[in-house]
């Protein structure tokens, strides 16, 4: 892919609504978006550059992939396709799956992960200038959460919308939280987005909680077609500052 793709208006419009509803973006921010190749972050990555062309409030964009150096994962091949879009590529590396080996106590390892990809994050962000950090999870996502919470913790949570991060310098974004995982799959096939395949054995080698509740979740709505707007109108009130978990993985 050499060019700049617009995505559906059904995308368009979940995103602008979580964007105005939870305050998301404001006029000089400049905004990191987390990309690891997969079909959600590249479809926000397109809505993001999309939304900077005709938005009332000008910000400016760059984009992040953390390596967690597992095999057969090769994100290099997205260098033509940033350079296209005009866009700054900071690609960072480190061995997190082995280092999960010594260093994880008491974590699974996908949690594990997404806390050592976020620090790499935030570092990057500080040191280059960008206030506001993106991230692509969706409303399948968050759904996930809420179950995963609610059974095994036995608390009312879900991942944040929109939050300021512990150190108070570094605002944490999530414009898909009202789009479905399915309308992400469905322009990245249509149009042809440079995907990168999920390729980590620690991911693999088991089934997860997630994907449990992911399941679980997909036969109830096979049965209640309103299950997600449902779920939406329950976690909207958890999705705020109030909620005392916003990086819930």
């Amino acid at each position: 892919m050499s060019e700049f793709i617009k995505p559906p208006k059904t995308l368009l419009r979940a995103s602008g609504r979580a964007i105005a509803d939870f305050d998301m973006i404001r006029d000089g921010d400049r905004i990191l978006i987390g990309v690891s190749g997969g079909k959600d972050s590249l479809s926000l990555l397109q809505i993001l550059y999309h939304l900077k062309t005709y938005a009332p409030v000008k910000f400016e964009l760059g984009v992040i992939t953390v390596d967690p150096e597992v095999e057969g994962f090769d994100p290099s091949s997205l260098t033509d396709y940033f350079d296209s879009l005009g866009l700054k590529w900071f690609y960072e590396q480190q061995p997190i799956l082995e280092d999960a080996k010594t260093k994880m106590t008491g974590d699974s390892f996908c949690a594990y992960c997404a806390r050592m990809k976020r620090g790499i994050m935030y570092r990057v962000c500080r040191e280059n200038d960008y206030n506001v950090l993106a991230l692509a999870q969706h409303l399948d996502d968050l759904a996930e959460s809420f179950m995963m919470s609610a059974f095994h913790q036995g608390k009312l949570e879900t991942m944040k919308a929109h939050y300021v991060n512990d150190a108070g310098d570094i605002r944490i974004i999530r414009p898909l939280v009202y789009a479905r995982e399915n309308q992400m799959r469905e322009f990245a096939t249509n149009s042809g987005l440079p995907i990168i395949p999920d390729s980590c054995p620690a991911c693999f080698s088991a089934p997860t909680q997630r994907e449990y509740f992911k399941q679980l979740l997909r036969q109830e709505e096979l049965k209640n077609k309103q299950l997600f707007g449902s779920m939406l109108s329950a976690m909207k009130p958890l999705m705020g500052e109030q909620n005392t978990n916003p990086e819930s993985t």
